[in-house]
């Protein structure tokens, strides 16, 4: 009896959720309840997101929606029809709701939205209707014909779906946007920058959308007005955001956005965090990673300047995120051209870098050290470098960084671990070309350690890169001073072919089990 009573209930559970009025399940938030087993997987939306910013919210039912679309096509693919439908449903009542919440909140909207959003509702009903009607038959070749036809329209409901959240985001950008350039109020400034900062946080499409609007220009529009020099930290952290797409880096360009940052860097009226955030824009549009810094010519005429400026936020840095922003950049710059490694060499930075080293309340990160032997290893292509490691203890330095070990499990923190050892390896390996290097390197027992990094994967947390550069730095070093390494070293790390002892070194683990 207490089975038949379970089943009953459930059953009536099931067919209820199916059978709901959209609206219905609007205002349940959308919770069907389910007998599958992955029912804890559903994305719901709870109340609780009623008291969060309008945008936000609208964001957060776009994301469940795509996230919906995506599992439907997965479930279709498995001929999951009750399954299918039922999303189908909770996407429908989503939609509706996101529809209906931006409507309550958002002004002006134009008539291409509205199209957009009546086209999406007539299509999710449509959906809608195509899942309900494949429940009520099991002929397979009927639900093989119609599924073709609900590919089809899944395929035009997520079409339709994206484009009106794009009208909707660049309609938001371009409200804050006329919000910035046309009001006079602190406050409102402040707001629709603050707003515009988290839409750059939801990732490289809205930076695209706002970069396209206008954002750049409106942005570096407020770096240039004394009466809002307050505001200039968060602005410049909002264009820094912005600029890791091409579009903005183009803007950038056409509104001389590095001469304005120049001119922001080598004033010293400006506040820490006003140079430490203008450091973080420079950081980011000369990032090596990026494809599309090759049109920043202007960056070229202003390099000096910029890197003065840089070495000197670096020297009088009060805390170690300002050290890491200005570091950053010059790490940058020394990759975006080789003349700024020669004009670090004038401005005596190695001195300055390898003193910041020495006070762990500025260096403090392997981040920071990560930058600084960024730096070191650019610089060390330059044969005046040798003598300014020698007098400021730089191969001491560089020792220490072959010992570099995270602090926890973090993957961000064991990369940039790994990091500092390679390169550190690397600047050994180049420096040694320097006998008094060389010398000062063995009897600091580089060699030692070096051979430790190769033999013992777990030293370099089984990295190849960090083995390559060790293997490299060990050989430059065995040539100046042979009788540091013991004979089965020398044969196995030394005398080989590089590849070779590449991969004895990584197989190494294995043979010792």
């Amino acid at each position: 009896m207490h089975l038949i009573q379970v089943d009953s209930v459930q059953r009536w559970m099931e067919d209820l959720k199916l059978m709901t009025d959209c609206e219905c399940m609007c205002i349940l938030q959308s919770k069907p309840i389910s007998i599958e087993k992955d029912e804890q997987k559903e994305l719901i939306l709870s109340s609780q997101y009623s008291t969060c910013d309008n945008l936000q919210l609208l964001l957060k039912r776009a994301w469940i929606i795509s996230t919906e679309l995506t599992r439907i096509a997965q479930k279709l693919e498995k001929n999951r029809w009750q399954r299918v439908h039922s999303m189908t449903v909770r996407v429908n009542c989503h939609v509706r709701s996101m529809i209906n919440e931006y409507n309550a909140f958002t002004r002006n909207s134009s008539e291409e939205m509205h199209q957009f959003e009546k086209f999406l509702i007539d299509k999710c009903s449509e959906f809608t209707a195509f899942t309900e009607r494949c429940i009520q038959t099991e002929d397979e070749q009927i639900l093989k014909s119609m599924k073709s036809c609900i590919n089809e329209t899944l395929t035009t409901v997520a079409q339709y779906f994206g484009q009106l959240i794009e009208l909707v985001l660049t309609h938001e950008a371009q409200n804050l946007l006329r919000q910035i350039e046309l009001s006079d109020s602190m406050y409102t400034t402040e707001s629709a920058i603050s707003s515009l900062f988290s839409l750059t946080q939801e990732g490289a499409r809205l930076c695209r959308i706002i970069a396209k609007e206008g954002g750049v220009v409106a942005l570096f529009k407020i770096c240039r007005q004394d009466c809002f020099r307050c505001l200039y930290p968060q602005t410049l952290r909002t264009l820094a955001s912005i600029c890791c797409v091409e579009e903005g880096m183009h803007q950038l360009e056409k509104v001389d956005g590095i001469l304005c940052l120049a001119d922001i860097l080598t004033d010293n009226t400006h506040s820490e965090a006003t140079h430490a955030e203008a450091a973080a824009v420079i950081a980011q549009i000369t990032s090596p990673h990026l494809t599309f810094t090759q049109h920043l010519s202007s960056f070229l005429e202003n390099m000096e300047e910029i890197v003065t400026a840089l070495v000197k936020l670096c020297q009088e840095a009060s805390s170690g995120e300002v050290f890491l922003l200005a570091s950053a950049a010059l790490a940058n710059i020394t990759f975006f051209d080789t003349m700024a490694c020669e004009i670090l060499l004038q401005l005596n930075a190695m001195k300055i870098l390898l003193a910041a080293c020495s006070d762990k309340h500025i260096v403090d990160t392997p981040y920071s050290r990560d930058q600084v032997v960024t730096i070191l290893a650019n610089m060390s292509v330059l044969d005046q470098c040798a003598s300014e490691i020698i007098q400021g203890n730089g191969v001491q330095l560089l020792m220490e960084m072959l010992f570099e070990r995270p602090s926890s499990g973090n993957s961000a923190e064991v990369a940039a671990c790994e990091r500092v050892q390679q390169k550190s390896a690397v600047t050994l390996a180049r420096l040694s070309r320097d006998p008094e290097v060389a010398d000062a390197a063995v009897k600091l027992s580089c060699i030692p350690r070096l051979i430790k990094l190769c033999r013992s994967p777990a030293e370099r947390n089984n990295s190849d890169s960090v083995l390559v550069a060790c293997l490299v730095a060990l050989r430059r070093l065995a040539v100046m001073s042979p009788d540091g390494l013991e004979e089965s070293d020398f044969q196995q790390l030394v005398k080989p072919r590089l590849v070779d002892s590449f991969l004895l070194c990584t197989n190494m683990e294995e043979s010792f089990v």
